[in-house]
């Protein structure tokens, strides 16, 4: 994401018109064109040209949004847009009338919702804020919903899954033990701190950005500092992530912790956040913590792939959570709030008390106390996140309620 205007709008034409073309280039005729969030809708402007109908385009196009605000959908001058030859020729007048859009701010989600055929949000309750926010709109075509998920075969510790299957919770204990043992090897190397297998160890792992308040649980820094120095319940704790290279409120957070944890001997903050690194901290982790503030996140996967590794996730209510955490059972969740008639001050106080409340009288003493009941909690959420958010049930989804609508 280019912070210039113009080199961004000239991505967006290189992705949406120049994929089209080179889609035509290897003679390949689809059936549908799927814009995945608005980025490459030149792309439409240019099979405008090629179908010479909007009835027709209507037919190839599908849509899947990803932003649940409508703050955050992309608008730019439609005049940039037009000079730049994002409209493939197109007069303003003709682009006006086909989008519906009669200011000056080209919104681009909003014209892919009226060219598109069918769309989708990406998680049940994305789907609701999607259907939400556009409703005031004229002539968006039908929002339905699928939920992301994440490709079990890649991500998943096949033998804890097969010690699972066996009943053999020795082996399965000793699996993840060692899982972590081997993960703690590259927090040794990066920060110099050696993580003990046996202590709880929690993991805020993903792209550093306000919304997911990466940061939250040190808000309250003497309820932190009582956290990190427990005896009786100790934890471990590791952040990692990157922000977008201009997101300076993100990146300063992200700083902000590196400094925050140079006082801590059990708490450190890794860089290199890529898949390898992801993989080895989902198998890190006993506790995913995901708190993104409700109802911002659209989905979110981590927590699907951090319980195919023996984590089990610890999270605000948001994005693909209500649909899979049942509280005590397979996760943890902090209950909703009346988050639309709370400020955001409020909001994140709620969370953040929630947060504590949930890990000091629910989750550490399981852990520590009920070992057994902790082990069964890991199991279900491996269980269950097996099939239902696996990705051969998001394609599947996408076929038959997308592709064939």
């Amino acid at each position: 994401y280019d912070a210039n205007v113009s080199t961004k709008i000239a991505q967006f034409i290189l992705l949406g018109v120049g994929g089209a073309k080179l889609v035509d280039e290897l003679n390949f005729n689809p059936e549908k064109y799927h814009l995945n969030e608005a980025h490459g809708l030149s792309a439409a402007f240019y099979l405008l040209n090629k179908f010479r109908s909007p009835e027709v385009l209507k037919e190839h196009l599908v849509f899947t949004t990803h932003t649940p605000e409508e703050a955050g959908n992309e608008k730019h001058d439609i005049h940039l847009c037009n000079n730049m030859s994002y409209f493939c020729g197109m007069g303003l007048d003709e682009v006006r009338r086909l989008t519906g859009i009669t200011d000056d701010a080209f919104n681009h989600s909003l014209a892919a919702l009226r060219f598109a055929k069918i769309a989708n949000g990406v998680s049940e309750l994305h789907g609701h804020v999607s259907r939400a926010m556009w409703k005031h709109y004229e002539n968006i075509c039908p929002i339905i919903s699928i939920t992301n998920a994440q490709n079990w075969k890649y991500w998943a510790d096949k033998q804890l899954y097969n010690y699972m299957e066996q009943g053999n919770d020795v082996l399965f204990d000793d699996r993840k033990r060692h899982l972590k043992k081997r993960a703690f090897d590259i927090v040794a190397d990066q920060t110099g701190k050696l993580f003990n297998p046996n202590v709880l160890t929690i993991v805020w792992a993903r792209r550093f950005a306000g919304y997911k308040r990466a940061e939250l649980i040190t808000r309250n820094i003497e309820r932190f500092k009582k956290l990190t120095s427990n005896e009786k319940y100790p934890i471990q704790m590791i952040w990692a992530g990157k922000p977008y290279p201009l997101d300076y409120p993100a990146i300063s957070d992200f700083n902000n912790l590196v400094h925050l944890s140079k006082g801590y001997k059990n708490v450190a903050v890794l860089i290199g956040y890529e898949l390898a690194l992801s993989k080895r901290l989902k198998q890190a982790a006993d506790v995913w913590l995901n708190n993104p503030r409700v109802p911002r996140e659209a989905s979110g996967t981590s927590g699907m792939t951090a319980c195919m590794n023996g984590a089990v996730n610890f999270s605000t209510d948001d994005g693909w959570i209500p649909e899979f955490i049942n509280h005590g059972n397979n996760g943890f969740v902090v209950p909703q709030a009346d988050y639309h008639n709370l400020h955001t001050l409020e909001q994140d106080e709620y969370d953040l008390n929630q947060l504590y409340e949930i890990l000091e009288n629910q989750i550490l003493p399981i852990y520590y106390d009920k070992h057994d009941t902790w082990r069964q909690i890991t199991k279900n959420g491996m269980r269950d996140v097996r099939f239902k958010f696996d990705s051969d049930r998001m394609a599947d989804e996408y076929y038959e309620l997308v592709y064939k609508y």
